[in-house]
This record gives C-alpha cells, sequence and structure tokens, in this order.
C-alpha cells in the first residue's frame, strides 16, 4: 500500500514538472501577439485563464482575450471598459516613472505595486538613503500605511522590503482589491483536434479524428488513468440540411506506463458514414469528461 502510495506521488510530481515543461515551450511558440498580451496581464491574468489560453488553437485566442476583458468590465452597458483602459494606463504610467535600471519600469516592484493597488498618497524618494551608511530608498504612503522600496545594489532597481509577515499580507490584500472578482472555470478550454477525410476503394466514406494525447486530461482511478470523450457531429448538404448525425462516447484508460509510451502520439476516431452523392459541410464537437474542455472542427467534403 505504501509503495502504491509513493507511486502514486512521485507519478504526479513528474506529470506536473512535465506539464510545467510542455507550458514553457508552448508558451515560447506562441506567436508575438498572443506572448504581448500574456506579457501585459501577468498580474490579473489566474492560473487557470493562463494554462486555458495556452491550450487554445490559434484560431480561439482571439476570443479568448475579448472575453478575458469582458470578465473584468466594471460597466458592461457601456462601450468603454473602464478597468482595461486603467490597467493600460497605470502600465504606461509605471514606464514613465521608474526608469532607473534596466528593467522597464512597469515590470519593477515600484510599476507592479503602482498597477496594482495605485498610485500612492505621499511618496518619500532618498536616493542616497535616509542616512549616512544607508540604501536609496523609497517610502510609499497610502493613507497611513507605509511600502518600502530599497535599492541594495545601487543599481536603480528597486525591490520591495516588506517590514513583516502582517505587512505582506497587508500588501496582497491591497493588490487583490484592484483585481475585479471573476469565475475562475468561467472560460472552459479548447483543444486541438484534426479531422480527415478518407474514400476507400469499397466507395466508403471514412472520417478519421485525431487528438493527440498531450492535449488529453486524464484522472487518476487508482492505479490508472481515465477519461471519457463524448463525440457528437452533424452532416449538412449543399442546402444546410442536416442530412445525417452521429453521437457516441469513447472511454480512454490507460496504464501510468502505456501514457508514457504514447508521448507524441494521437487518439484516433474512426467514423464510417453513409452519406450518397453532393457537396457536404460537417461540424464536430468533442467534450473531455475528465475536465470539461472541448474541441470542435469542421470540414467540407465531396462525395
Amino acid at each position: 500500500m505504501r509503495k502504491t502510495a509513493k507511486s502514486a506521488f512521485s507519478f504526479l510530481l513528474l506529470s506536473l514538472f512535465l506539464a510545467s515543461c510542455a507550458m514553457k515551450q508552448v508558451e515560447k511558440n506562441l506567436d508575438p501577439e498572443s506572448q504581448k498580451f500574456l506579457s501585459e496581464v501577468r498580474y490579473i491574468i489566474t492560473k487557470g485563464e493562463r494554462e486555458s489560453f495556452l491550450k487554445l488553437p490559434p484560431s480561439e485566442r482571439d476570443q479568448f482575450i475579448e472575453e478575458f476583458w469582458k470578465k473584468r468590465d466594471l460597466d458592461p452597458e457601456t462601450e468603454e471598459n473602464r478597468f482595461k483602459d486603467e490597467y493600460y494606463q497605470r502600465i504606461k504610467e509605471a514606464n514613465r516613472l521608474f526608469t532607473e535600471g534596466g528593467t522597464p519600469g512597469w515590470l519593477q516592484d515600484r510599476g507592479r505595486i503602482y498597477i496594482l493597488i495605485g498610485a500612492p498618497d505621499q511618496r518619500e524618494a532618498y536616493p542616497r538613503g535616509r542616512s549616512f551608511y544607508d540604501v536609496p530608498t523609497e517610502i510609499w504612503y497610502y493613507g497611513f500605511f507605509p511600502i518600502i522600496f530599497v535599492d541594495s545594489h545601487w543599481s536603480g532597481n528597486y525591490k520591495l522590503d516588506p517590514q513583516s509577515a502582517q505587512h505582506v499580507a497587508e500588501i496582497n490584500k491591497s493588490q487583490m482589491a484592484f483585481k475585479p472578482r471573476i469565475m475562475e472555470d468561467s472560460y472552459v478550454g479548447v483543444f486541438e483536434l484534426d479531422l480527415e477525410i478518407e474514400k476507400t476503394q469499397k466507395k466508403q466514406t471514412i472520417l478519421w479524428v485525431k487528438v493527440p494525447y498531450r492535449n488529453i486530461w486524464l484522472t487518476a482511478e487508482g492505479e490508472k488513468l481515465k477519461t471519457t470523450l463524448e463525440l457528437s457531429l452533424a452532416v449538412f448538404d449543399a442546402s444546410q440540411k442536416k442530412v445525417w448525425e452521429f453521437k457516441n462516447q469513447y472511454p480512454i484508460l490507460l496504464e501510468e506506463i502505456e501514457l508514457k509510451g504514447l508521448s507524441g502520439q494521437e487518439y484516433v476516431i474512426e467514423i464510417p458514414m453513409a452519406l450518397g452523392k453532393g457537396d457536404y459541410d460537417l461540424v464536430l464537437e468533442l467534450i473531455n469528461a475528465a475536465d470539461g474542455s472541448k474541441g470542435r472542427g469542421k470540414i467540407s467534403f465531396q462525395i
């Protein structure tokens, strides 16, 4: 029993490590606009949102970004998004105010605090320290609450210098107050899949649905990993009339060692279709029961 628990824990750690490495690699390979978005929202994006964004196919990212800001809109009835405008204005101000050091102002500790808490009521700067042996220091006051930054290396890069655990808690509480409350699971993850149509020599039409195993989230059940893929599709003719539909479930149950051996491979579903001659459009949705993520696809073909 102890050996099984230890093995499961080791597998969990390995899975988390591999997932982290995979996410970092995915982020490196993002298009410039997607990288820019993730960088700019680093202070307000949730862990779940970040993971969902990295799993998205490129075609879904614009929709995610639109929903990201819409969820944080303080007044959805107006055309402007005051939260978004305020956030980017604070980034702009931080870059203008904190030019010392080799890091852009908004990425420094002072910039982060400025963005998440706002401008201090009072700012005291001691570029040569508060005493002869002191280091450059800034003290920001929000009411009577002080936040202290120090430049220990005289490099122009000021670091937050919390005075106690209670002080840290108060700063974190103030930072959280700026972030609108959102539903963590309000955006369902989307994964990539491929659709292919094959016409066999026996005049059959086969639909192949292919999903990389790396995109399929599995849950642990004892010593095995499992999920169920729920598939539904509809086929429309040239007049956009539905002429055929299909639904089915595909359970997946794997040993840990099997999953490791499937790295880089795809889970493949084969669906024979009984259709006559003509032009068709097919739309498909695949839902992973383990995490609710969805894969969607559309393909046009001729028989």
